[in-house]
């Protein structure tokens, strides 16, 4: 069978949050395509036993999902961290079925969430320049986009991509900070509009333990483009104080989000970053010091 005949597997990474990720499953139960998807849930072991409990009931809670084609759990023995989870989990299954849906436990979608993805990594599939679909967007006005745009930056709040994409992810931090010119950090960061670098000194120092900025680093290392829809079909309900790494703000939005219900995309096929995207991003950033305190730092 050709790998764009069928849906791509959902993997989906839990961990101690019940509340969460009911919402996270039932939003997904109710994707037009669940029935249809295999579903594969990676649930990490408790850090301690403080919280033995909420992990058990997590895996209470996931032990008895259905309304996909098929529901495959994983209990990890013991505590390997959300960073290995992902690394490993993605790799195993991405390896066997060519594509993969990924989505941790904090995640609302749209119903077309699942349409979406399906039939980007459809069409984007042999156009090898394109290494990541995001299923989430900044809340930017988003006239005169069209239902997607190509961009620079990886954003993992629900993605997709494909084995020979992935095969090329690595971690190493020290490999990676030699790789990246001045201009490349400037580049990285939008410009001054973000610190993304910071997250690779972060680790670096042992500050924090992550995996994603470690893919965006392997996309912009080897010139690839990321396909963003124009209106989010994610919102992120982890930024709440729950989470490993999501402070207490509730939402990267004044409000919550209406997510995208679009099933029939016209996909850009020009293959090069939007500049008319990238100028709504940065415009819908508050303008902060990043940008002087880089240039300081980069001269």
């Amino acid at each position: 069978m050709e790998n764009s005949k069928f849906l791509a597997p959902i993997v989906l990474f839990v961990y101690n949050r019940l509340a969460h990720t009911k919402k996270t499953v039932q939003a997904l139960q109710s994707n037009y395509l669940a029935s249809e998807s295999d579903l594969f849930i990676y649930s990490d072991a408790p850090k301690d036993d403080s919280a033995l409990n909420s992990v058990n009931q997590v895996r209470k809670l996931i032990s008895n999902i259905t309304g996909f084609k098929s529901v495959t759990v994983f209990e990890q023995k013991k505590n390997i961290g959300l960073a290995d989870s992902i690394i490993s989990g993605v790799t195993e299954i991405v390896n066997n079925y060519g594509k993969v849906i990924v989505l941790e436990d904090d995640l609302v979608t749209s119903p077309s969430f699942l349409n979406f993805m399906n039939d980007a990594l459809s069409f984007y599939e042999n156009e090898k320049k394109v290494w990541h679909i995001s299923g989430w967007n900044y809340p930017i006005d988003s006239t005169d986009l069209g239902g997607a745009f190509l961009w620079r930056t990886m954003n993992c709040w629900g993605w997709a991509t494909w084995a020979d994409r992935w095969s090329h992810f690595e971690k190493d931090t020290d490999q990676l900070i030699k790789s990246f010119s001045t201009e490349d950090i400037i580049k990285f960061n939008l410009d001054g509009y973000e610190n993304f670098w910071g997250q690779v000194l972060s680790n670096k120092e042992g500050k924090i333990n992550t995996w994603a900025i470690y893919w965006y680093a392997t996309i912009f290392l080897n010139n690839g483009l990321c396909l963003n829809p124009s209106q989010t079909y994610v919102d992120n309900i982890g930024h709440d104080g729950s989470g490993v790494h999501c402070g207490n703000t509730k939402s990267i939005g004044a409000v919550e989000p209406i997510l995208a219900k679009n099933k029939i995309i016209n996909w850009q096929s020009t293959l090069q970053e939007s500049e008319l995207a990238v100028a709504k991003i940065k415009k819908s950033h508050k303008k902060s010091f990043i940008k002087k305190i880089w240039n300081k730092l980069c001269k």
